[in-house]
């Protein structure tokens, strides 16, 4: 007969080695063979055909002739009849469990023909047992034809195929559904910290969130970022590079700043541009520094050439080593905080430049007009205050004061013989001193990072009734920006001494505003003047303040 080998989803097991789950395994498959055929089976080692585990000491057959034949059967690989007398066959099905190769043996009583007469020396002989044991055996067993055994082999060694299968099948799915739910997670980890990939988003507000989110996922007991500097990265190879900075930690961390900073020297983090991973076989080392620390992960933050903090995953849960799957992760997020530092880092420098560059107009607009000087300074405050009364949030405020600064950047372009004028403008010299707010967006135009303050360099003369210049929008077509800034200039040009007079008293100011009301400006900014009162009448005090704001803030 023809009969497949079985594949048991069982551990491998060496020869001789008798641990307890492993013969509690073999019991229970000679438990099941026994169940389908109704005898017990032995269990003998594929290679050798030593005896493994015996149920009933009669019917596994002589030991010379079993080993001599388990190689062969086991390289067949078929269930095979391998000893008939009359009135017995012995029965071998080739197994594996795990690694190693099993052969399960069990003797059957066969109907015999009339006239056939059973030898129980022949049977005994078979069956490796004595006479009187197998004509005692031989009475007690039911009775088998050698193609019914044929038949309930194969029906058994398909089923235990198939439950082989089942159970293999089912360890695959188990593995795969954990690897699904990992990559699900770390997914939703590295699609999470993307989505709060925003400038406004500081290094330790996306830091945090990461941490907080690993913490969930890698099997650690701590986690940190150490920042470099604000303000500073380093270049790759920079033995400097940890010098003093923040350091963000959740869960068991037992390395401050100062440890995870030696730490870096001393692994020479700074040369690395992938994961650095130790377990006990470095940190049990006599030059390891921390053994508090037993296992660790580190990652630089980094962005092209620079690496901007180091992000770290400190000892096992389960004091196990930590391999490539968790080092990948802590890769992927440690590249996305360096990409996030690295636009933090190009927007700072891209608020210095452009800081500078509006100083530079605000010291050239003083220049050109110096009865005016520091007019700009205090109607950028000024709109910064009244905005704040209207509720306006941080990014329109730092908006807001760029804005105030910049607002009569186009008298420039103004003759200084009508700018300086000390006494009353004719109508000529009205219209051409009119023309300031196009004159100021057309310099502004070419800077992309000053785009958002057009409106209100355009529109700042407009008045609430439609009168005002250079378009004639009235109400709420005038930018809200443009009309709070109207409030401000004109507080400001009120209230200054001029060469060719004094400020206009406060309580001329304030008929000035409540006659304007709704006419020139916008009443409900008119009303944030007046609730700003007191706040107003200290900005007035002050001397001019240092010129500074968020750029990156007011540009997103």
């Amino acid at each position: 007969m023809s009969l497949p080998p079985v594949s048991l989803p069982l551990a491998g097991n060496t020869v001789g080695t008798f641990v307890p789950s492993v013969r509690h395994r073999w019991k229970q498959l000679s438990t099941e063979l026994q169940n389908y055929f109704g005898v017990s089976f032995c269990l003998r080692d594929g290679s050798t055909g030593e005896l493994l585990m015996s149920t009933d000491c009669r019917g596994c057959g002589d030991d010379n002739f079993q080993e001599a034949i388990s190689a062969g059967l086991h390289r067949e690989g078929t269930a095979a009849i391998v000893a008939e007398e009359v009135g017995c066959a012995l029965l071998s099905i080739p197994l594996k469990d795990g690694q190693q190769d099993l052969i399960a043996t069990a003797p059957f009583r066969l109907a015999i023909t009339t006239g056939q007469e059973v030898d129980f020396t022949e049977v005994a002989r078979a069956m490796g047992t004595s006479v009187d044991t197998a004509r005692h055996w031989y009475h007690e067993q039911s009775e088998w034809t050698i193609p019914a055994l044929e038949r309930m082999a194969a029906v058994v060694i398909d089923r235990l195929s198939a439950e082989s299968e089942i159970g293999r099948l089912t360890e695959e799915i188990d593995k795969v559904s954990d690897s699904l739910s990992t990559t699900y997670e770390e997914i939703s980890l590295l699609y999470g910290l993307t989505q709060n990939l925003r400038i406004s988003s500081t290094d330790s507000q996306l830091g945090d969130l990461a941490l907080n989110w690993l913490l969930e996922v890698i099997p650690c007991r701590g986690l940190a970022i150490l920042f470099q500097q604000p303000g500073r990265s380093t270049s790759l190879g920079d033995q400097n590079a940890a010098s003093a900075g923040q350091q963000l930690t959740v869960g068991e961390c037992p390395a401050d700043t100062e440890k995870l900073s030696y730490l870096v020297r001393h692994l020479n983090l700074n040369d690395k541009r992938s994961a650095f991973v130790a377990n006990q076989r470095v940190t049990e080392r006599p030059d390891w520094p921390y053994h508090e620390i037993r296992q660790i992960i580190a990652v630089p933050l980094i962005e092209g050439k620079n690496v901007f903090g180091w992000l770290f995953a400190i000892n096992h849960n389960e004091d196990k080593g930590f391999g490539t799957v968790e080092a990948s992760l802590l890769s992927s997020v440690g590249t996305i905080l360096g990409i996030h530092s690295g636009n933090i880092e190009l927007y700072r420098r891209q608020s210095e430049f452009v800081t500078s560059v509006v100083r530079a107009l605000t010291s050239a607009i003083d220049a050109k007009d110096p009865y005016t000087c520091g007019h700009s300074d205090r109607v950028a405050r000024l709109s910064v205050c009244l905005a704040k009364e209207l509720g306006l949030d941080e990014r329109i405020l730092n908006l807001m004061y760029m804005a105030g600064l910049l607002h009569d950047v186009g008298k420039i372009g103004i003759d200084d013989c009508v700018l300086r004028k000390p006494g009353r403008l004719t109508d000529e010299e009205y219209e051409h001193i009119k023309l300031h707010p196009e004159l100021g967006c057309n310099i502004l135009s070419g800077l992309k990072q000053l785009q958002d303050v057009l409106p209100v360099v355009l529109h700042h003369h407009e008045q609430w009734d439609g009168k005002g210049y250079p378009y004639g929008l009235a109400g709420e077509s005038i930018p809200l920006l443009a009309r709070i800034t109207a409030v401000a200039d004109a507080y400001d040009a009120m209230s200054s001494d001029r060469p060719y007079r004094k400020g206009m008293p406060e309580d001329r100011v304030n008929q000035i505003f409540k006659e304007g009301s709704g006419i020139q400006w916008d009443p409900q900014v008119v009303s944030a003047f007046f609730a700003a009162r007191d706040e107003i009448r200290l900005i007035m005090q002050e001397e001019r303040a240092e010129l500074g704001f968020d750029l990156s803030n007011a540009l997103i």
